[in-house]
């Protein structure tokens, strides 16, 4: 009998590495998932600000200018009505935080003409969608020229009255 003492023991020692691998596993791929969540987040979020920035530039009164910050897009007060070219103040993803990088623009230092993140994190996705090659989430810059639509059509109010309505 003292011979087969320990099998269980033994047993029971392999299903707790066996399962710890399979969880590590599991946990790797759960990390991998949320990374990609993260970076499609990123690209989205960059390119409502970029066609934002391009929507500003594109209403601008007189000579185009770019927004000097992100509450510019948010609330556009250069007319006689306010307008709103981003939805809200998007936060990064990989920081959490409305705390994006705001490029300024070589014609106007004081101005902005694109944003990238702060987060010097790797990510997964090597290129961007035009081919540019991006190591980390800082070095993904978004701009109104490489928005997905370009910049945003000028909006018609449905409310305004029709002698103010553009003619087609």
């Amino acid at each position: 009998m003292q011979r087969q003492r320990g099998f269980t023991y033994l047993g029971l020692l392999f299903f707790v590495a066996i399962t710890a691998a399979g969880l590590a596993a599991l946990g790797q791929a759960w990390s991998t998932a949320a990374q990609r969540e993260r970076e499609r987040e990123l690209e989205f979020r960059g390119n409502e600000i970029a066609q934002a920035i391009g929507s500003y530039l594109k209403t601008s009164p007189g000579l185009a200018q770019y927004p000097a910050s992100l509450d510019d897009l948010l609330a556009d007060r250069r007319g006689p009505k306010t307008r709103h070219h981003l939805r809200r103040a998007y936060a990064d993803p990989f920081t959490g935080k409305p705390d994006w990088v705001l490029v300024p623009d070589a014609a106007n230092p004081k101005t902005f003409s694109a944003v990238h993140s702060r987060s010097e994190r790797a990510l997964l996705r090597q290129s961007q969608t035009d081919g540019t090659s991006v190591a980390t989430a800082q070095d993904w810059v978004f701009t109104a020229a490489t928005a997905p639509n370009g910049p945003l059509p000028e909006q018609v109010d449905p409310f305004a009255s029709p002698a103010s309505a553009p003619t087609p």
